[in-house]
């Protein structure tokens, strides 16, 4: 995995969408209009936390090359250095994948 030139601000999270699947269970090769939008990434990079009233910065609980099952409609796409990737909030982040 490259190094990403980004650093995010506050809560939010940086990740690589993994790429849709190209056939189904039963064999069928699917064109890419018809693939679904990814909803797991991996996570690329992390911002600080969010900034709490007290002045700290509360800890995020994802960290970079976990992965990550997130909202569909929730991240921002930006193409950065040939690549397509995600920001989005932590709040956005619905479960990270346990292998």
């Amino acid at each position: 995995m490259k190094d990403i030139k980004l650093r995010p601000l506050d809560d939010r999270v940086v990740v690589e969408p993994l790429e849709a699947e190209e056939v189904t269970a039963g064999g069928i090769v699917l064109p890419d209009t018809a693939k679904e939008k990814p909803q797991r990434g991996t996570v690329l990079a992390v911002g600080p936390g969010k900034l709490l009233d007290s002045g700290e910065r509360s800890v995020l609980s994802v960290v970079v090359g976990d992965e990550v099952i997130f909202g569909k409609y929730s991240a921002s796409d930006i193409e950065v250095d040939g690549r397509t990737i995600k920001i989005l909030r932590e709040s956005d982040i619905l479960a990270k994948v346990i292998k």
